[in-house]
């Protein structure tokens, strides 16, 4: 990938666009009432604190009360919060968005216009890395500009506490799963990274996994078997097989390698690779069968792209990162435990608020000082996605496969690499060429046509993994084919 496609001018002019084409929508007494209130609760916010009006605040163990006593008389001579309209201006912005997208009443080309991303570049890798709405950026802006206003009163003075926990009930819809049962981590390494430290396993005990299990859902466990004592055992899963895969076919794979000692069964929701979907509820169910006590999911290819319902499908532990299928801002996730595994996990991060949060979800997060501007817009992008509606979404993935799919099959130079039925696949497809490596391929991709998809050699088998969004469409998925096709 040459420097020329980052001094692009496609960027240059994309990087200095003015906001005014798309601030422009309805007024704030159309928005839906979750939007209205996010906007009031910003207002609220952006006043405080004013010359004369007390502080609520929360203890915090490294302030003295004579500190805290100093502090507020030298926050009491500090300005108003007039210099926080333009945060409040772009926050508003977010709400309009939300607002316009109601319904489902929307399509890729016109909602390509909503992102950043660069006009020469054609992203077809959502499933490595998202990319956030415009509006929700803004409201990302928004929040820093306004935590630095009075970083005491957003970081350690209460005004965020509510908002945070509005935050953890958002992602609790999301999965499946209620707020209670939420830990708001960094990512879906982080999740499993914590949980591999803070359960405890012996010499009796295995972990299980197989080779499509992605490394931030796998390492962890390696990390730590040689000093605890466990097994940690990984099987083989032919990536060149997936598109025959039933269902059936999928839960035999699985717990036929399931041996006695076997404690811990790790799967992906979706794994990375080639796309496949686990049904997950039966595959719990037969793990149980055969004597697995913790099943753990790796769900930072699911959240947001399909359905789910973590407390439904019985797994015991699911781990997501947001920035993927949810378009947030990066550098988040969320972990959810059952109440019976988070009273077997050791907290990984520990400091002043284990004894305020012991038995709680929040005691697995106490980091002390964390991005808050990041985290609260993380329910911004819930409410972004939406607005898209599940349905919508869900309809516009499959159409977008389907398309793809017929394509490939139609040509002699590709081969369909994914599980050929929608309920055991996903927006993350697996596409095979012949004659050249897969990596050429890609780097080509991008250097002539601005197009960035993920390359895998799978045991020799060159493929492409291609993972369109809500902005992508068909006419870019032909653009995609004619290219790898041109390039064969």
């Amino acid at each position: 990938m040459g420097p020329e496609r980052l001094r692009s001018p496609a960027r240059t002019a994309l990087a200095g666009r003015e906001e005014s084409e798309w601030r422009g929508l309805d007024p704030a007494s159309k928005l839906e009432p979750s939007a209205a209130d996010r906007v009031a609760r910003l207002r609220k916010c952006s006043t405080l604190p004013r010359r004369g009006q007390g502080i609520a605040h929360v203890k915090h163990p490294t302030s003295s009360p004579t500190d805290r006593r100093a502090f507020l008389r030298a926050l009491a001579g500090a300005g108003g919060a007039a210099a926080l309209a333009p945060a409040l201006g772009r926050y508003e912005a977010l709400a309009h968005e939300i607002a316009s997208l109601q319904g489902g009443a929307w399509s890729a080309p016109a909602l390509r216009e909503r992102y950043l991303l660069a006009a020469d570049v054609s992203y077809l890798n959502h499933a490595s890395i998202g990319t956030v709405p415009k509006a929700v950026h803004e409201a990302h802006v928004a929040y820093l500009r306004l935590c630095e206003s009075n970083p005491w009163l957003y970081m350690w003075g209460g005004a965020w506490e509510e908002p945070r926990e509005r935050v953890r009930a958002a992602v609790a819809g999301v999965l499946g799963t209620s707020p209670d049962r939420v830990t708001l981590t960094h990512n879906t390494t982080e999740g499993f990274s914590m949980v591999a430290a803070g359960l405890d396993l012996g010499p009796r005990d295995e972990v299980l996994f197989s080779s499509f299990n992605h490394p931030g859902a796998s390492v962890c466990w390696e990390h730590h078997a040689a000093r605890r004592g466990y097994r940690v055992r990984r099987f083989a899963l032919a990536a060149t097989d997936a598109p025959g895969w039933s269902a059936d076919d999928l839960v035999r794979l699985h717990v036929e390698q399931i041996r006695p000692e076997t404690r811990v069964l790790v799967v992906p929701h979706v794994d990375n690779i080639v796309g496949v979907r686990l049904p997950l509820e039966r595959l719990v169910r037969a793990a149980r069968d055969a004597g697995v006590a913790w099943v753990l999911v790796d769900g930072a290819q699911s959240a947001g792209m399909i359905p789910v319902d973590v407390d439904l499908s019985g797994v015991d532990g699911f781990s997501t990162s947001p920035h993927k299928w949810l378009q947030a801002p990066k550098g988040l996730g969320a972990l959810v435990l059952t109440p019976d595994l988070r009273a077997r996990v050791h907290p990984t991060w520990v400091t002043w608020g284990q004894e305020r949060w012991a038995g709680t979800a929040r005691a697995l997060e106490d980091y002390g000082t964390r991005n808050l501007p990041e985290l609260m817009a993380l329910e911004d992008a819930i409410a972004f996605q939406r607005a898209l509606g599940v349905d919508a979404k869900e309809r516009h993935y499959r159409a977008l496969r389907d398309h793809l799919r017929a394509r490939v099959e139609a040509s002699p130079a590709l081969a369909w690499g994914s599980p050929t039925s929608w309920d055991l696949g996903a927006s993350l497809c697996s596409i095979r060429v012949r004659g050249r490596p897969a990596a050429d391929v890609s780097a080509e991709l991008y250097e002539r046509f601005g197009t960035v998809v993920r390359p895998f050699d799978l045991g020799g088998v060159q493929a492409l993994r291609v993972s369109p969004n809500v902005m992508n469409d068909r006419a870019e998925i032909d653009r995609f084919v004619e290219h790898v096709e041109a390039l064969l």
